[in-house]
């Protein structure tokens, strides 16, 4: 039987998005059932998901896009009886190149098409928020701020242009504790901490190169880079993947993260929030279901 899809666009894109909207169409339209729904807002989103009617929700835009629906779909409590499906329309696209997913519309929709539910981790915070890709805290989060205003007109180099504007604050006084763990505590100034599903950020910056998909643990990053050597150096071994080499650097891999202090800013998939003086992550198993090619990747290049 056809599949019966139920595809979400953000009706807020710019013409290249359309573009592409258009040519995932033409492909899915061949070989299944397609409704189309544009939202620019939750009650929108809210809307078209009452309607949803066991449909496959096919996500067209990028990791924000993708972090809506999901989380829609887990304040509804409706996310563990959802099959997603995947068109990349976004900036960096950082949840797709983690999975091996096509960036291209019509390679992606084909996967639509053929592909098979693929269980995936979810993290889940204290006030209900979920990170479906990566959450960071501090001058992530900052340089993130910085570059929205910019991103409209410069597409990804924003998020250069975001990153050199918050390089030179002084970092933040944080307790990060990890499964319970004292990793570094509020006598420290650091630079970020992070916390990965997905193994990049900013379209393909490597933060948290051996993140896998269902394994069970997050990959946590904490950066005490804070003086302005320092974050050069890890800046450029940032873009590498191998920030992690750094002494002043810090990797673990945990299911429970909590940061508190200094009040500080959250960067959750693109979304940006606070500043807050505390938050809890943890990780959630088998949360939710994406369409994806035969054993995709955590690493794999994307494909199409």
């Amino acid at each position: 039987m056809p599949r019966r899809l139920l595809v979400i666009t953000n009706s807020d894109a710019g013409s290249t998005a359309e573009r592409g909207v258009e040519e995932a169409l033409t492909v899915l339209r061949e070989r299944a059932h397609v409704e189309v729904a544009a939202t620019s807002g939750v009650e929108q989103l809210d809307g078209v998901l009452d309607g949803r009617d066991g449909r496959y929700l096919v996500v067209a835009g990028g990791d924000g896009s993708l972090h809506a629906v999901v989380a829609a779909l887990h304040r509804r409590g409706e996310l563990a009886d959802a099959v997603l499906g995947l068109i990349p329309l976004g900036t960096g696209n950082d949840r797709a190149r983690g999975l091996g997913l096509p960036l291209r519309p019509a390679a992606a929709a084909r996967v639509v098409l053929t592909g098979e539910p693929l269980e995936l981790e979810l993290l889940e915070d204290e006030a209900g928020g979920v990170v479906v890709n990566a959450v960071h805290v501090g001058v992530g989060a900052e340089a993130a701020r910085r570059a929205l205003s910019w991103k409209r007109r410069l597409g990804k180099p924003a998020y250069v242009l975001g990153a050199a504007l918050a390089g030179t604050t002084r970092g933040w006084r944080l307790r990060v504790e990890a499964d319970g763990e004292v990793i570094s505590d509020i006598d420290e100034r650091l630079l970020m901490v992070a916390v990965g599903l997905g193994s990049s950020i900013g379209g393909g910056t490597p933060l948290a190169p051996e993140a896998r998909p269902d394994d069970g643990v997050a990959e946590v990053v904490v950066s005490r880079a804070t003086g302005p050597l320092a974050r050069a150096g890890y800046a450029l071994r940032l873009r590498r993947g191998t920030h992690g080499e750094r002494p002043d650097v810090v990797t673990v891999r945990a299911q429970t993260v909590s940061v508190s202090g200094q009040p500080f800013p959250v960067n959750a998939d693109g979304e940006l929030s606070g500043p807050v003086s505390a938050r809890t992550w943890t990780l959630r198993p088998r949360a939710w279901r994406l369409l994806a090619p035969p054993q995709a990747p955590e690493r794999g290049a994307p494909s199409g």
